[in-house]
């Protein structure tokens, strides 16, 4: 599992006009040749004048990440990657480093950066399937801007989807160029298994279309589309994994850093614009077995818990997978994860994290393993309940558990970063919604 790469393709501003003249297959020759004389001084010019927060992921650092997927997942038998495969300010620094760029040039240069970040995830595991969805970066026209039934999808389509059987490889393209999704067969020895990829950036609180338009209607469109793959996976009786970017519920972290007053009324900081995702999830919780998400760059955990009480345990575990990229000052990480082939439950995984945020000279060593950490046999609905009822009762964050989750949060370990509203992030596992989230947060008080 990887997620935010956030390749970062100007980082030597000078390369930058021989990518874009070039096929994406010899973008990695261009890129590992030696770096321009003045590629610092040119680089922090773009950025300073994008206002950026931080680096993202340059070669150098993605070069070493790739090194330690060959290195730590040699046995793997597929990849998931949750999204946002191209650097923040990506529109910005592409205007800095090409001011006479002509119409047309902007989203080829997107295009052929994920496709080289797609190439070279597969070259990292040859034969292995890599599966990606879109995130909010991952766009021809803008940050959280996107439009559907779009060339952009048609093209970017072509890479993500590459690895569906070939059987399913057609509809895989035709369902992506509409809305950036598709459903694949996951490989053996997973039988009767498929993984769902959605585009969920249509459902953002911020989305816009390309031209700045409301985008509610794709949104609707992205559910429907959604039900019908889960009810074909009901009535076949498959087990499912669904992967999408940005994670349903509530954006405790942000919600805190605002100041919020919660319980005073203020509503707390939503990731998505309804709740319409994780109500869908988790009235399929008898066949999805694990919901992957990013977006944050952290380390979480969810649990989609269905309304009707009768149904709890069918609730759907949440895997949020941290990032690559280290703009959060995180260190950059991957992780391995063992699932049974037979109930496509989630096991274990062990998160590798690099030694330094630049790759260079860097070495990957395991940060730490899920079952080991938390105790647990499994990343089941029932372990992850029990598990966050631990929590709950650990307002103080004083047990072994609670205490791992905060150390392993921020990879990198800035305990300081989640301690301080722990109690909050705890009711932001289960309430998904503002007002149980509220309810929760209030009734701690």
């Amino acid at each position: 599992m990887v997620s935010d790469i956030h390749f970062e393709p100007f980082w030597d501003p000078e390369k930058a006009a021989q990518l874009a003249d070039a096929p994406a297959s010899e973008w990695g020759a261009i890129l590992g040749s030696a770096a321009s004389p003045d590629r610092q001084a040119r680089f922090e010019a773009v950025e300073q004048a994008c206002d950026t927060r931080g680096a993202d992921t340059s070669y150098p650092l993605f070069a070493s990440a790739l090194g330690a997927i060959k290195a730590n997942a040699a046995g793997a038998r597929f990849v998931t990657v949750s999204g946002d495969l191209i650097s923040h300010g990506f529109t910005c620094k592409f205007a800095q480093v090409f001011p006479k760029a002509k119409p047309g040039d902007y989203s080829s240069f997107v295009e052929k950066t994920i496709e080289f970040v797609m190439g070279s995830l597969r070259s990292a595991l040859p034969g292995v399937p890599v599966y990606a969805s879109l995130g909010n970066n991952d766009s021809d026209c803008g940050d959280y801007r996107l439009d559907a039934n779009s060339g952009f999808l048609d093209a970017t389509g072509k890479a993500l989807t590459a690895d569906a059987p070939a059987a399913e490889a057609g509809e895989a393209r035709r369902d992506f160029a509409i809305g950036g999704n598709y459903s694949v067969s996951l490989p053996a020895p997973f039988a009767q298994a498929r993984l769902i990829v959605l585009d969920d950036l249509f459902m953002s609180r911020k989305y816009e279309t390309c031209a700045g338009k409301d985008g509610s209607p794709e949104a609707a469109r992205q559910i429907a589309w959604l039900r019908g793959e889960l009810n074909l996976a009901r009535k076949a009786n498959r087990k499912v994994w669904v992967m999408t970017h940005i994670p349903p519920g509530v954006d405790a972290h942000s919600t805190a850093l605002k100041g919020k007053n919660i319980c005073g009324g203020k509503e707390p900081t939503m990731f998505l614009a309804t709740d319409d995702l994780a109500d869908t999830l988790a009235q399929y919780g008898d066949v999805v077995k694990l919901a992957i998400f990013a977006h944050t760059h952290m380390d979480e955990m969810r649990l989609l818990v269905p309304a009707n009480a009768a149904h709890a345990d069918r609730a759907v575990p949440v895997k949020l997978v941290p990032s690559i990229s280290p703009i959060d000052g995180n260190t950059p990480s991957i992780t391995i994860s063992q699932v049974d082939p037979r109930s496509l439950t989630l096991i274990d995984w062990q998160v590798i994290e690099a030694s330094n945020q630049t790759g260079v000279d860097a070495t990957w060593a395991q940060e730490y393993d899920y079952a080991e950490a938390y105790g647990e046999p499994s990343f089941s609905a029932g372990r992850v309940a029990a598990l966050i009822d631990e929590f709950r009762a650990d307002p103080k964050a004083q047990t072994p558990a609670s205490q791992a989750y905060i150390r392993n949060y921020f990879v990198g370990d800035r305990s300081v970063e989640l301690a301080p509203f722990w109690p909050m992030e705890v009711c932001a596992l289960t309430n998904l919604t503002a007002g149980s989230f509220s309810a929760c947060v209030c009734g701690n008080r």
